[in-house]
């Protein structure tokens, strides 16, 4: 390596990061406060789990993603920003958040994860409608189920633009607007337990390549925007009783799905609300650069 290489790289390594002028009650990297004596039991289990400020909500017309938004609401988010190819798709749901949370701001975004311009725009228009970014929730993604010998490189760049690079930018987009708030804030990808380990019965070398990936980002971005009170970290579901998971030509593999489970069944959307809670809420204040798998314990065998 040549000397200004060696240099280039020193000055990277010891670039000094923004001083945050925060006061110490404001800084995102200051422990929080444990919740006022005065509390009652019940008060400090609502305390621990809290939800604050507004979300970002990529593939936010899917199953995953409308129950990551009514838990989010239910727990204090005070505004939520639903992402999608095609928002209109869950229309009627989106009115019923609106109906069941009247006093909070609900907008929807049609956003294309791998367009940067796209992107954003839609960056600009949630903070003029929310006035904040304070989380990301990325359930943006495909999946196939192409024979690794016979696939396409478009089908396999498809995936990865979708699944990885799209969860990146929009999480680059999202934590450039938290520095400049100085609020810090936190993200969460959607992994996959195919990034834990190859699928069964059916074929999927993009799709877990993908996920795997999503881990290793987590961590390198963990690493880098801590710095900025912004937390990074990831959820790894199991199969899920999801419309995309459901039909006649899937029944043997569900067969074969809930046969090597040891709870013998798919999860329910619902159950992923609990861990994606935690990280989002004052509970989730010190988990940075992890993954927690939701799966039933499929990963024990």
């Amino acid at each position: 390596m040549s000397e200004n290489k060696e240099e280039d790289r020193a000055s990277l390594v010891n670039r000094q990061l923004p001083e945050m002028t925060l006061s110490t009650a404001e800084n995102p990297l200051t422990a929080p406060r444990p919740p006022p004596a005065d509390l009652s039991a019940p008060q400090r289990a609502q305390y621990r789990f809290q939800v604050k400020g507004n979300a970002i909500i990529t593939g936010g017309a899917g199953t995953l993603a409308l129950e990551a938004a009514q838990a989010l609401l239910e727990h204090g988010a005070s505004g939520l920003a639903l992402w999608d190819m095609n928002p209109d798709q869950a229309f009627e749901s989106v009115k019923l958040l609106h109906a069941k949370f009247p006093d909070r701001r609900i907008i929807t975004e049609v956003v294309d994860v791998r367009d940067e311009a796209q992107i954003a725009s839609a960056i600009e228009s949630t903070v003029k409608v929310l006035g904040s970014i304070d989380m990301l929730c990325c359930f943006a993604g495909v999946v196939g189920c192409t024979h690794a010998i016979d696939m396409a490189a478009a089908e396999w760049r498809r995936t990865h633009d979708i699944n990885l690079t799209g969860s990146f930018l929009c999480a680059q987009a999202a934590a450039r607007q938290m520095r400049v708030q100085g609020t810090g804030g936190c993200v969460v990808f959607t992994a996959s337990i195919s990034a834990h380990h190859t699928n069964y019965p059916q074929p999927q070398a993009a799709y877990n390549s993908s996920k795997t990936a999503l881990l290793s980002l987590a961590k390198s971005l963990a690493a880098e925007w801590s710095s900025y009170g912004i937390r990074v970290n990831c959820l790894s579901p199991g199969y899920m009783d999801t419309i995309l998971n459901f039909g006649p030509g899937l029944q043997r593999a569900r067969d074969s799905w809930n046969s090597r489970n040891p709870m013998g069944r798919m999860g329910h959307p619902w159950e992923l609300t609990g861990p994606l809670v935690t990280l989002c809420s004052n509970a989730g204040r010190y988990i940075n650069g992890t993954d927690i798998i939701v799966d039933g314990g499929a990963m024990v065998f």
